[in-house]
């Protein structure tokens, strides 16, 4: 069960049925520069909050708040210009994938937010319901669901559309912090079936582009490492680094609020289950998840 509420002006998210955890809406692109009235509001709203979790911008890496803190990691790329990265961040590989989605024809160039792209990005989401070996979360999607939840942040956001034959192939969703200091890429998927025009590649350098022209600092590319430790042969992760990602480490604060939130944080049951299986144990368990998204599906295709 998720609900937004309004706190002292800020959107709130609140998720959980039994433990009730908040977190500000947008965590990993909004901020709390002075999270104190946030927290007494929370105290005082009415709502039952049991735990209570932001981030801390980057780049400060040392924990400035005296509340409760766990390590959280990020693929991070620190941008100065974008021939620094070209030339100097990026591996020999990187950079010729994305050199060749341009001799495929592919043209990278920043988009509006309209309803043709979101009718393109509909048509990428619902090309394959299986992606990186799991269940794609926006298959299915209908076409206002899509459209509603990429308008999300419009005012900080930047659409990178990737376009064969003026088709939309492969897109990127930017999303800038407050103060223009980093910017996350909230979505970047391109389609499988022109997988072999590797836009993937050019995405990531025009994105790196257009932080280094409005002198945003860093980009983030979610997580660096998952779960307990690096997955074997973690495909993601290495094309994060070779285009010039680096693992940063990062206090996630957590101010516990009700005694259920005490125990809750003291017990780790503030993590999902899934974060606290072995790795070894985690990746005999995708691999059976893998095996069974694709004996499923391919009934499905078959009847």
């Amino acid at each position: 069960m998720t609900k937004v509420i309004d706190v002292c002006g800020r959107a709130i998210r609140v998720q959980g049925r039994i433990l009730r955890i908040a977190r500000p809406h947008g965590d990993r692109y909004r901020f709390l520069d002075d999270p104190e009235p946030i927290i007494n509001g929370l105290r005082k709203c009415g709502e039952r909050v049991d735990l209570f979790s932001f981030a801390q911008r980057l780049p400060e890496s040392v924990p400035k708040f005296s509340y409760l803190v766990e390590w959280d990691n990020l693929a991070v790329l620190p941008v100065s210009t974008f021939e620094n990265w070209w030339t100097k961040q990026i591996g020999f590989k990187a950079r010729n994938k994305a050199k060749q989605a341009e001799k495929n024809d592919v043209v990278l160039r920043e988009v509006p937010f309209s309803d043709s792209l979101v009718a393109g990005i509909h048509e990428i989401y619902n090309e394959c319901p299986i992606r990186q070996r799991r269940r794609y979360p926006h298959y299915g999607k209908n076409f206002e669901t899509v459209h509603r939840e990429e308008a999300t942040f419009l005012d900080s956001s930047i659409f990178i559309g990737a376009f064969f034959e003026d088709k939309l192939i492969g897109f990127v969703k930017l999303v800038a912090d407050e103060t223009f200091t980093q910017a996350g890429l909230m979505n970047i998927v391109s389609m499988v079936k022109h997988r072999d025009k590797v836009p993937q590649n050019a995405l990531i350098a025009h994105a790196v582009r257009a932080c280094a022209s409005r002198g945003i600092q860093y980009l983030v590319y979610s997580t660096f490492d998952y779960g307990a430790g690096r997955k074997e042969q973690d495909g993601l992760r290495d094309f994060k680094e070779r285009n010039g990602f680096q693992r940063v480490d990062t206090p996630q604060y957590y101010v516990p609020l009700t005694a259920l939130g005490w125990a809750a944080f003291r017990l780790g049951l503030h993590h999902r289950v899934a974060e606290r299986v072995p790795e070894p144990v985690a990746c005999k368990l995708r691999e059976l998840r893998a095996l069974w998204y694709k004996r499923k599906y391919r009934l499905v295709e078959a009847s």
